[in-house]
């Protein structure tokens, strides 16, 4: 790249996003993941689009770039072995020496050493390390403490869903909402997008956000059902756990395209509670609140139809490139 002027602070959190993901080499050493640096950039971009959230930017995007292959590796590429060290290991995790060599010495013992979880693993606490070292320059180290927490917490559901898979278990739908509104993971991205704000967001607000109040258990609605309408054929195709739709048509005896209509109405009256609580904030700032929101409204974006994220060379590309790519050209990139 040969830039003509300095690119606006959007475009510069995009090339560093790009440099980072290119550093670990994705495509090369984890083959099976989605390869999503850009649309994850797209993704935060609409959580925080204001110019002064550029390290904010910076923070998210490695989060959820990290948890998009953390995903893939639960869903479609570890053993079931493997996932249960790596959920544990990731549970226990405290200090990175001591965790680093507990986790290649316990790989070791498996049948089949997994590089491709190590990497994982080192990525995920490298993040967090460097998260740690930015709030420990803003005197806000308390932050930290709830984003590994919530990050904690969704790996974990993660292997109930696997779990889930391979005994061939189809769970009511009270017990499929209660794991899988933790692993569309909008309770932990909630909290890690409070983490680069400043101090707007004070201790008090990441206990009420980590404690998933009603605007982010509608957001979370709003997410699980809308990926599931849109994607639940496509992953029992590529075998995957049950969806809400199965679940649901299971337990009630309904058609899909009644279960559709149902759950249309769900996310209807979950955009309600989210508008609701946004219009009337008392918990926490507007600013903070604002995260909440912005997360929903990409969601619509992205899953509206189709799942954009997963099958990102539709109708995604065109937005992707028309926010990201036209800019950057206009800014001399390319």
């Amino acid at each position: 790249m040969s830039p003509k002027k300095a690119p606006p602070k959007k475009e510069k959190s995009l090339v560093f996003a790009a440099s980072w993901w290119k550093d670990l080499d994705i495509a090369k050493k984890l083959p099976f993941a989605r390869d999503r640096s850009v649309e994850c950039y797209f993704w935060i971009l609409g959580i925080y689009f204001e110019p002064q959230y550029f390290p904010t930017r910076k923070i998210l995007n490695k989060v959820i770039a990290l948890t998009s292959i953390i995903d893939d590796i639960y869903d479609s590429y570890g053993t079931l072995e493997e996932l249960e060290l790596f959920t544990d290991t990731v549970e226990r995790s405290s200090t990175i020496d001591q965790h680093i060599s507990k986790t290649e010495q316990a790989l070791q013992q498996t049948a089949s050493p997994s590089e491709y979880m190590k990497l994982c693993y080192q990525a995920l606490l490298d993040v967090y390390n460097m998260i740690d070292e930015e709030m420990r320059k803003q005197d806000r180290s308390y932050c930290v403490h709830y984003a590994k927490s919530t990050m904690k917490i969704l790996v974990r559901a993660y292997f109930e869903e696997v779990k889930w898979f391979h005994q061939g278990y189809v769970p009511t739908m009270e017990e499929y909402m209660s794991v899988t509104l933790v692993t569309g993971a909008h309770t932990m991205l909630a909290t890690t997008s409070f983490v680069g704000m400043g101090e707007v967001a004070f201790e008090e607000a990441f206990d009420w956000v980590s404690n998933n109040p009603l605007i982010v258990q509608a957001s979370s609605v709003v997410g699980r059902l809308m990926d599931d309408m849109v994607g639940h054929k496509f992953e029992q195709k590529r075998g995957h756990v049950v969806s809400a739709v199965e679940c649901y048509m299971k337990q009630h005896g309904a058609t899909e395209e009644e279960v559709l209509v149902e759950f249309r109405k769900l996310v209807t009256n979950a955009w309600k509670d989210i508008n609701a609580a946004y219009l009337r904030p008392t918990a926490v700032p507007m600013p903070l609140l604002l995260r909440v929101v912005n997360l929903t409204r990409m969601i619509h974006v992205i899953y509206k139809d189709e799942d954009g994220y997963t099958h990102s060379g539709t109708r995604l590309k065109a937005f992707v490139t028309s926010v990201l790519s036209d800019r950057i050209r206009a800014c001399g990139y390319a």
